[in-house]
């Protein structure tokens, strides 16, 4: 019997052409995509406001006119495609969570949350259901088993690409029975064997948005989960400079929103919500040496002693050399050889060793 991989299929060309390559391998797939609940953001207005009830009333149109959307996914592929009701899973795990961090002044990232616990959670639970004996996604990254038996993430040959970051927080297990078929390749030949195959993605354009959030600005969504509360804004001396609107509409490193007059410009140096103020500064006051992680995974054994690696902060920042200090097995004190701009509680930092990803955890504070 061929050994069977689940696609997790979005729409995009990268899945498309992941699920094409296992296909050529001769391997069974069967395709999976996932409802959320929020398909339906596109069609609602700014000033219409959120209601649990009407995504849940709509669940059962969503799954259908998403099976009909995917059909042609499915026929191009020749394989099954089945829609999985995950709303409750991406509620819980997901935009919850996503909302309480934004409460308490930090900045989540939402596919960090998701990859975690939806997509190689409860997706892989529904493919081992199905037969699958692993589960396969479109991200460019590499997993690699060592002689010992163990597997190991790597970054992706596409550097520029590269999405190892957003994978920090799967453990050992999850990554043993993953599958990212991309890792090889570069994102110009994956159009390539797109385009020599005859396959047509149905989302064309890459998302570079929360897919929970469309057609309305974050401090739109926010609000409608809690309300706005306006305070002032200080410099870093502590003299009162302005007024904000809601310690949600802003992030450490933000430059926009701030509106308060200076010779150069104000940047978010840190949310203070215990005071419910918002502290700027200028960009070189964005600096900082080191900051505290919490809630670690290490794919591996923890360290028990400092090691030198490289620190991801953020998807687009570039990796800096730096040393982790355990505090104990989950936490840990990171400091960089050279100072990082905005590095943001809430945000997830990944730990490099060489090319290998060797555990993730959240930011939780910076000395300043």
């Amino acid at each position: 019997m061929k050994p069977c991989v689940a696609v997790a299929l979005s729409g995009g060309v990268d899945s498309l052409v992941a699920a094409h390559l296992l296909k050529e391998q001769g391997l069974k797939v069967i395709g999976l995509h996932f409802i959320t609940g929020f398909e339906s953001n596109n069609l609602q207005s700014e000033n219409q406001p959120h209601e649990k009830s009407l995504r849940r009333i709509s669940a059962d149109f969503l799954k259908t006119a998403t099976e009909k959307k995917l059909k042609s996914i499915s026929q191009q592929l020749d394989i099954p495609l089945i829609v999985l009701d995950l709303r409750e899973e991406f509620e819980r795990y997901v935009v919850s969570k996503f909302i309480e961090i934004y409460r308490v002044g930090k900045t989540p990232n939402p596919c960090l949350l998701c990859n975690r616990s939806v997509k190689f959670g409860r997706l892989w639970e529904y493919a081992q259901k199905l037969g699958a004996n692993k589960l396969a996604t479109g991200h460019y990254a590499r997993i690699k088993k060592g002689p010992d038996g163990q597997y190991h993430l790597f970054k992706a040959a596409d550097r520029v690409k590269d999405q190892s970051y957003f994978l920090g927080f799967i453990n050992h297990d999850q990554l043993s029975r993953s599958c990212f078929p991309l890792g090889e390749k570069s994102k110009p030949e994956v159009r390539f064997i797109a385009e020599k195959n005859g396959l047509v993605p149905l989302n064309k354009r890459e998302s570079q948005d929360v897919c929970f959030i469309k057609n309305v600005s974050y401090g739109k969504f926010l609000s409608r989960y809690f309300s706005p509360s306006p305070g002032i804004i200080e410099d870093t001396s502590g003299k009162v400079i302005g007024e904000h609107k809601g310690l949600h509409l802003f992030t450490v490193g933000q430059r926009r929103g701030i509106n308060c007059p200076a010779p150069e410009p104000y940047y978010v140096v840190k949310i203070d919500i215990k005071r419910n103020c918002l502290v700027v500064g200028f960009k070189h006051e964005l600096n900082q040496q080191e900051c505290r992680v919490e809630a670690i995974n290490w794919i591996h054994h923890h360290p028990f002693d400092s090691i030198a690696v490289h620190t991801r902060v953020r998807y687009r920042h570039h990796a800096a050399a730096s040393t982790v200090i355990p505090l104990d097995r989950r936490t840990a004190l990171v400091r960089f050889d050279k100072p990082q701009k905005a590095v943001a509680p809430g945000q997830g930092a990944v730990f490099y060793l060489n090319d290998e990803v060797i555990g993730a955890g959240w930011i939780a504070g910076v000395n300043r």
